[in-house]
C-alpha cells in the first residue's frame, strides 16, 4: 500500500500545479478537493458538482484520473476501500510536503 501511495504522490508532485497555491489553507483545500473528486470518479460514486469550486476540482480531477489510469495499471486491481486508503495516504503526504514541511514563510502570513 505504501508503495502505491508513494508512486501516486510522486506522479502528482511532478505533473500537477494545483497543489501549489499561495497560502497554506488554499493548498489544503485544493489538495483535499481534487483528491476527493479523484476518489469519487475512480470508485464510481456520484460526483457532486453543486458549486463552482466543485466544478474546478472536478476539472482537475478528470485530467488526473485519465493520466493515472494510463500510467498506474494497479488502479484497476484494487477495490474502492483500498483506493480510498491510497488517496487518504496521498493527501497526507502531499499536505506534509507542501504545507507542514514547506520552507515558504509566505504560506503562513496572516494578513492575506
Amino acid at each position: 500500500m505504501q508503495e502505491r501511495i508513494e508512486e501516486l504522490s510522486l506522479f502528482i508532485q511532478e505533473r500537477c500545479l494545483w497543489q501549489f497555491h499561495s497560502r497554506s489553507w488554499d493548498r489544503e483545500e485544493n489538495i483535499n478537493g481534487v483528491l476527493n473528486k479523484v476518489a469519487e470518479i475512480l470508485t464510481g460514486e456520484k460526483v457532486a458538482l453543486e458549486t463552482l469550486q466543485d466544478k474546478c476540482y472536478y476539472a482537475d480531477a478528470r485530467i488526473l484520473v485519465l493520466e493515472i489510469k494510463d500510467r498506474l495499471p494497479w488502479l484497476d486491481e484494487i477495490d474502492g476501500s483500498e483506493l480510498k486508503t491510497v488517496i487518504a495516504g496521498v493527501k497526507e503526504k502531499l499536505l506534509d510536503i507542501t504545507v507542514t514541511r514547506s520552507l515558504n514563510a509566505e504560506l503562513r502570513v496572516p494578513g492575506y
